[in-house]
């Protein structure tokens, strides 16, 4: 990095000093952006077609897992924390898909 924007040169070394620190810390920066995206993985807007679970509960009711098509007819049980079902069934299902 060079400097001359000073008359004097210990502030021209500041200033390029301070220059390299905030490229130096960009650089940083997108190695760990880099880094945590692929962690992160892509990611996936929560849309109608990326739905894990829809719980209807009016007229009928019903909790379904739309990955595993497992259904619950107690949606009460599931809002209360009874997912032993749905573990399972994802279980199986990730089991099945390696």
């Amino acid at each position: 990095v060079e400097c001359q924007t000073q008359r004097y040169q210990d502030a021209n070394r500041k200033i390029a000093m301070q220059i390299l620190k905030s490229k130096l810390w960009e650089i940083q920066e997108s190695k760990r952006r880099e880094e945590l995206n692929k962690i992160k993985g892509g990611a996936t807007i929560a849309s109608w077609g990326h739905q894990i679970r829809s719980y209807v509960l009016h007229p009928y009711k019903l909790v379904k897992d739309l990955r595993t098509e497992y259904e619950e007819t107690n949606p009460d049980s599931v809002l209360d924390g009874n997912l032993d079902g749905f573990i399972e069934s994802e279980l199986k299902y990730f089991a099945s898909s390696r």
